[in-house]
């Protein structure tokens, strides 16, 4: 799986356990409706963007929801300054 493989799985996941669409998902993460759904399409991003949504995710993730087993889980920020 690629690194935008892994960040798709993981927004799908995230926007099933919230009950949201992808686009909510994509606003929440970059700000922006389209970004997810571009990726989608083959579109590509920036390594650190991608590894700052990642970790965003990690951050923000809902509490019924399993994370993607084939992704692995990045430390988040919070636990890295402690």
């Amino acid at each position: 799986m690629s690194g935008i493989d892994h960040l798709l799985a993981v927004a799908r996941a995230y926007g099933e356990a919230e009950r949201i669409p992808l686009t909510t998902v994509s606003w929440r993460v970059f700000e922006d409706t389209k970004k997810m759904g571009r990726l989608v399409t083959g579109s590509d991003i920036q390594s650190r963007r991608l590894e700052k949504a990642m970790v965003w995710f990690s951050e923000n993730w809902p509490q019924n929801a399993v994370w993607p087993v084939e992704t692995p889980r990045p430390v988040s920020q919070t636990a890295q300054a402690a």
